[in-house]
């Protein structure tokens, strides 16, 4: 592991302190791009297999069953309380990696599809918006800049974080 990403594991935002850039998946939620930094994510797969809970957040889509442990799996547009976008053949379940109080847990991420990774230097990266977000600004960990359009990078930690999720807790790893 570079020097880099030791740093970007052992604390968020570390690659802004080295001022070097950092990698991000971008996809799309509703027509507009999001982005999570590439150290968080595990994997990206095809949207099936879904087996729906009863009595969960209305948030959680349901879990899947990945090489025999039981992944949550939450809808990111019901999550912003927007309706959920309807499956189609582009819809990717993203598979990321949490840390919360030092407890690791893997979530699934419904995304309507996976654009691309992308190196955004912290220059390019601005504070998130104090108001007009159609987000919980906690959610978003700043606004990256990209070929003269803005992309929202969020904190997957918060995001997806188990204690707002409700019973997720019993689910995760």
């Amino acid at each position: 592991m570079s020097a880099l990403a030791e740093a970007q594991a052992a604390a968020p935002g570390a690659a802004l302190a080295l001022g070097e850039p950092a990698q991000y998946l971008t996809f799309m939620l509703s027509g507009e791009t999001f982005a999570i930094g590439i150290l968080a994510i595990k994997e990206i797969i095809e949207y099936a297999g879904l087996t729906e809970v009863p009595m969960m957040p209305a948030c959680v889509r349901g879990v899947i069953n990945l090489r025999g442990s039981v992944v949550p799996v939450v809808d990111l547009l019901a999550r912003f309380g927007r309706t959920p976008s309807p499956v189609t053949k582009r819809t990717c379940i993203v598979i990321v990696e949490t840390d919360v109080g030092g407890e690791r847990h893997v979530i699934g991420a419904v995304v309507d599809a996976v654009n691309e990774v992308l190196e955004i230097a912290p220059g390019d990266i601005e504070p998130p918006p104090s108001f007009g977000a159609r987000l919980r600004i906690e959610y978003i960990a700043g606004m990256g800049k990209v070929r003269g359009k803005f992309v929202i990078l969020l904190d997957a930690d918060r995001v997806l974080a188990i204690d707002e999720l409700g019973s997720l807790g019993t689910l995760s790893q």
